[in-house]
């Protein structure tokens, strides 16, 4: 891994130019994406229909409402909070 200042490196990501160099990947992590568990209420018709639903797309029911509440909330535009 090459070595650089701070400055320079804002520089050249800010120049939209191929830093990854100089970045350690095997210690490189994302913010907030630390799985926590989550528990709701629902009515049990609802839980046997989102069960139905995730079985029908292959997937648990957790990665389906995570999807579902990542698509409502607006995942792609995080807000300042996060």
């Amino acid at each position: 891994m090459k070595k650089i200042s701070g400055e320079d490196f804002d520089r050249k990501f800010d120049d939209g130019e191929d830093v990854s160099d100089y970045i350690d990947w095997t210690t490189a992590r994302r913010p907030n994406l630390e799985p926590v568990q989550l528990t709701v209420t629902v009515m049990l018709g609802t839980k046997l229909r989102l069960e139905r639903q995730a079985k029908e797309l292959g997937v648990s029911v957790d990665s389906l409402l995570e999807d579902w509440l990542r698509e409502k909330l607006g995942a792609a535009r995080p807000s300042a909070a996060e």
